[in-house]
This record gives C-alpha cells, structure tokens and sequence, in this order.
C-alpha cells in the first residue's frame, strides 16, 4: 500500500532549525526592498534620497529628477527584482527535477532558443523593439524547451535526467552555432542586438514590465505550491512513487513552471547566467532539500542578487555601464567554483 504524499515531510531535513528559517524570511525581504530602493536611489545622475522618496509617491511630471526615476530607474529595479526571482527559482526547479547539481534554467536550450529567436527576428523582419524582442524571446525558448523535452523523452523510462542533460546541451550547441552564424555574416544584427545577448535590465519600459509580471507571477505561484512534490521528487522517482505522487504529473507541471519562468525572464531581460546556477546551492547549503523553503529563498536571494549586481554595474564604471549578464558572470563565477570546492570537501 502506497505512503500518502503528506508523510513525506517527515522524511526531508533541513541545515537549519524551521524556526530560524521563519524568522529569516522578514530579514530576506527587507534586504530586498533595500537593494530595490538603492537600485532606484543610485544612478549616473545624483539625486538626493528626498527626491527619490516624492518622486514614488508624489510623482511631479515637470520635474526632471521625477520621470528619471519614474522611466528609468523604477522599471529597471522592478525588471531585475522579477527576472531575478524567476531565474532563481527556475534554477532550483532544475536542479530538483535532474538531480543535476549543474542544471540551470540554459539547460533546456532555453537561452539559446531565445537568442536565435531574437537574432532571427532582427535578420529576416527587422525588428527593433524591446517589446518585440520579448515576444520573439518567450516563443524561442519555449519551443526550445518542447524540443528538448521530447528528444528528452524518447527511449526506455521517458524523460531521465542524463537524457535531457544530452539533449538540453545537443540543441543548445546548435542553436548557439546558428546565432554565431547569422551574426557573423550581417553586422547590423549584431549592433542591434550585441547588448539584450549579454543580458541587461536597461532601457525596458514599464508597460513591457508589466506585460511579462503575470507570466513571472504565474509561474512562481505554480512553483511554490509544487514545492512538496518537487522535494520527493529530487529524492528519487522510486521514493517519489512510494509516496504516492504521480511522477509523471509533478514533471509536466514543474517543466511548465520552468519553461514560463525563464522564457519570461529571457523574454525581458535577455539571457543573464549564474543566478539559476548559484543561488539554489547557497539557499541549500541553510535551507537543506526542503523545496518549500528553497524555492521562496531563491527567489528572494536571486532577486536581490540581481539588482545588487545590475548596481555595480552602473557605478563601478559610472558614468558608463556595464551589462548585468556581464557582473553576474565575474561575481558568479568565482562563487560557484567556492561552493564546488565546500561541497568537494564536505
């Protein structure tokens, strides 16, 4: 007779007592709204802390400190809060579906369908808006992550991790080959589109924000309450069975949330790494491999990282900037290979 699935809890651990990790999320969330509210604060142009504080709630049109915050700043904290959140969460989903410490959300093709999409559009209908990118962006990468999934799931057992590792890494090696090329033989493309390819929050307005929250929203509710089943599922799918749930359910489900996570977030911000990739380590090396206190911890922490990183980006080289998908690779990078070494050592 089949363990109902509520008993699974008993068997999941974590590093650190409930209590604590109750009282941490408040702190989580205030970090979070501080990084937001210097995001908006700190810029190339200096505006005191009183401005930027009338500007959000006693917004005055004609004043030029006003709509600096209110068309720039503002949406560009919003777009990195969000796109932050969902690529941490969209991570942490991978990593507990494929039992691959190394999943990201790039491993389903999901970047490099997005990009050839985006390089394509430019190329045969000459697109140049941000809004227009997103559209391109979401369907690319969706249709990347279907391919994927179904290459995935070919053979005996259905889609297993080392399948759509193969397949994920197959696809995306070709698709990435394929931009290279139509990027190399028309030099207009690459101009219009060499700063969304290496990830940025700049420049996106706030109605295209608003268009691409409900899909982020949407697919972190989904998440969050699969947080369980995702739990029992990254223990095994034996373990899983035991228990009661439907595998097969709980990975069509978890994918849909993936796939609406990080096509948004592509869609809007372009393809920015290592949030996906690192953010679920650090939240599990506290948090344990319980996914109802992992998912909501990565959102908070990839949110945060993300506007911390698109900050420095704007001040370590101010009055220029950098690309954020540039900071979070050289901030990434070193602590990934840390977390590598710590757990080698563990």
């Amino acid at each position: 007779m089949a363990v109902r699935a509520s008993t699974s809890s008993s068997f999941v651990k974590t590093n650190a007592p409930k209590p604590l990790l109750i009282g941490a999320m408040p702190i989580c969330i205030a970090v979070l709204v501080l990084t937001v509210f210097a995001s908006i604060a700190f810029g190339a142009a200096d505006i005191d802390i009183q401005t930027v504080w009338a500007s959000i709630f006693n917004f005055d049109i004609e004043n030029t400190n006003h709509l600096i915050i209110q068309t720039l700043r503002l949406p560009r904290a919003v777009t990195a809060l969000l796109v932050g959140a969902a690529l941490g969460v969209a991570g942490a989903i991978m990593q507990g579906l494929t039992r691959n410490p190394l999943a990201d959300p790039g491993l389903l093709g999901i970047e490099a369908g997005a990009a050839l999409a985006v390089v394509g559009g430019v190329f045969i209908f000459h697109i140049n808006s941000l809004f227009v990118y997103a559209i391109f962006a979401f369907i690319g990468g969706t249709l990347t992550a279907l391919v994927v999934y179904a290459l995935g799931s070919m053979g005996r057992g259905g889609p297993t991790p080392f399948k759509l590792t193969i397949a994920g890494a197959a696809i995306a090696s070709l698709l990435s080959s394929l931009t290279t090329t139509i990027l190399m033989f028309n030099q207009r493309s690459l101009e219009e589109v060499r700063f969304w390819l290496a990830g940025s929050v700049a420049g996106r307005e706030m109605s295209l924000v608003l268009q691409a929250a409900p899909f982020i929203l949407i697919g972190l509710f989904i998440a969050f309450v699969m947080g369980r089943q995702i739990t029992t599922l990254s223990m095994g799918e034996d373990i899983a069975r035991g228990l009661g749930q439907n595998v097969g359910w709980i990975k069509v489900v978890a994918a849909i949330a993936v796939v609406v996570l990080a096509g948004s977030s592509v869609a809007l911000a372009g393809p920015i790494g290592f949030i996906g990739l690192i953010i679920p380590h650090v939240v599990r090396m506290f948090a344990g491999i319980d996914y109802r206190w992992v998912l909501p911890y990565s959102a908070l922490l990839g949110a945060s990282f993300l506007v911390i990183s698109d900050l420095v980006g704007r001040i370590l080289v101010r009055p220029y900037e950098m690309p954020v998908g540039i900071v979070t690779a050289a901030i990434g990078g070193p602590i990934f290979i840390y977390l590598v070494r710590w757990k080698v050592k563990r």
